[in-house]
């Protein structure tokens, strides 16, 4: 046979086994849904060691042929190898044995009884096919690590992951069945492989090995060692990539549920909101109907109970002046209270819409606050949902209020457009203004929160721009299918 052939078939068989380790230890350090950690480093292990040994046995190989002297501890090294990369595998597939079988399961007694019959078999010949002669131990160490730790490790190992495949099925997991099926099989084979060592008098060394399989197959062991060694590569590189999409399918699930769980919640935020301003509405109009229905009418009947007392007290000057003060301060609580009536619900809102309250709201700021606010309105004027034009009326009569107290001058511009699916708002004022990223002490910057929430629990939209020096513009824009 060649002998670059067979160093070619060694480089590759190595490459595989090497590359495997590599990937193997790439995912045990990705939390892993393939295996837990300690299944996939010994299994790691085994392909980086395994493969290191074949590249050195290749080594010695082409040494050999080339008559390249060696140190005298080269073979050992190589046999060392073996050794640790089998002890490996036998930890994977010890691990993942326990991890994919019953706890209590009788097929491990059986298994350990057949090992022990196995393993005694081999010891029993090579003790007295050794008694008393010259034992060529590199050979014989070589033969009792793959008789005793290569092929009972790559069987448990196949038996292990066809486990873990039939478990992976039960699971539902069926992309990945397949994969560790294939995985078992390839250990399968190679734990035949290992049965084929170099010519030695122990049985069965004797009957089936390296000399022997060439003369029958017409191609070396490490031939099909390499094609084990490809079909486990390949097979749990695929097993890899089909856990790391399902990995990403529950990432993307879990985020998906977080996005909905987050929608719900403000969903229901927004429902609370409205609830919220729809109750304190409501509150406001039932208090402004209880003032305007019962305390305007009783301080009117008070007002005329004063003007019939007042012509019955003609020649009384003491007492006239007394009930003309009292009238006096009968109308000036009867103007409190209609004031305070038409800041808790302007009739306006309810009889004639948005704009004409927004008219007499800013018609009365000028009035009673100075501020003069010319209102601009375009688009295809209509009623809105009632809750959402309180929204904007009250947005507008916070911003007008805070232009009074806050801005240091006497000018502002409300600009209302009806679009056809949504409406905007905007207030603007060339006042001193503000740092608009400032974070404001508590009770500052409440009437700018209570606006974002109102225009939020409608679905909309809530900005504001603002600057030292350089005034303030409040920009509310609302989907009408939200609201």
């Amino acid at each position: 046979m060649n002998s670059q052939f067979i160093f070619v078939i060694f480089f590759i068989y190595g490459l595989a086994f090497f590359g495997m380790g590599i990937a193997m230890a790439l995912e045990s350090g990705r939390s892993p849904a393939l295996a837990e950690t300690r299944v996939l480093r010994p299994l790691s292990a085994f392909g980086m060691l395994h493969g290191t040994h074949e590249w050195l046995e290749a080594y010695l190989l082409q040494a050999a042929l080339l008559s390249t002297p060696l140190p005298g501890w080269a073979p050992w090294a190589r046999l060392i190898l073996l050794v640790a990369s089998f002890s490996s595998l036998w930890l994977f597939a010890y691990h993942l044995y326990r991890l994919t079988s019953p706890r209590y399961d009788s097929r491990r007694i059986i298994y350990l009884a057949s090992f022990t019959f196995y393993a005694g078999a081999i010891l029993v010949s090579v003790f007295f096919t050794y008694q008393g002669v010259a034992v060529p131990w590199l050979n014989l160490m070589d033969a009792l690590t793959r008789y005793l730790l290569a092929v009972p490790s790559s069987v448990m190992a196949a038996i292990s992951l066809y486990g873990w495949a039939r478990r992976s099925r039960n699971d539902q997991r069926s992309a990945l069945a397949p994969k560790l099926a294939l995985t078992s099989l390839g250990f399968g084979l190679y734990a035949l492989t290992q049965f084929i060592v170099r010519p030695m008098a122990i049985f069965p060394a004797y009957l089936i090995n390296e000399v022997s399989f060439l003369a029958t197959f017409g191609i070396p062991i490490q031939v099909v060692r390499t094609l084990a060694a490809i079909l486990i590569t390949l097979s749990l590189l695929r097993a890899t990539f089909t856990m790391d999409d399902e990995r990403k399918r529950q990432l993307l699930a879990v985020q998906q549920a977080r996005l909905d769980a987050l929608q719900k919640q403000e969903l229901l935020r927004r429902e609370l909101l409205q609830h919220t301003v729809r109750a304190q509405e409501e509150e406001r109009a039932r208090i402004a109907r209880e003032l305007h229905d019962e305390t305007a009418q009783e301080l009117s009947a008070v007002m005329l109970e004063l003007a019939t007392l007042r012509s019955m007290l003609k020649r009384q000057k003491v007492a006239i002046e007394k009930v003309e003060h009292l009238q006096t301060l009968s109308r000036q609580i009867s103007q409190g209270l209609y004031r305070l009536v038409r800041d808790l619900r302007p009739a306006q809102l309810d009889d004639l819409g948005l704009v004409p309250a927004l008219r007499y709201l800013i018609g009365q700021n000028h009035l009673s606050m100075n501020i003069d606010a010319a209102l601009k309105v375009q688009g295809d004027v209509r009623r809105l949902d009632p809750v959402l034009e309180t929204v904007l009326f009250r947005v507008v009569q916070e911003a007008l209020t805070n232009v009074a107290r806050h801005a240091r001058t006497c000018e502002a511009e409300v600009e209302l457009t009806f679009g056809a699916n949504n409406v905007c708002l905007m207030v603007a004022d060339k006042g001193q203004g503000f740092d608009a990223l400032e974070r404001f002490s508590a009770p500052r910057g409440w009437g700018l929160a209570g606006m974002r929430e109102r225009v939020e629990s409608m679905g909309g939209e809530f900005h504001l721009v603002s600057a030292p020096g350089e005034g303030t513009i409040i920009q509310v824009s609302v989907n009408l299918a939200d609201a």
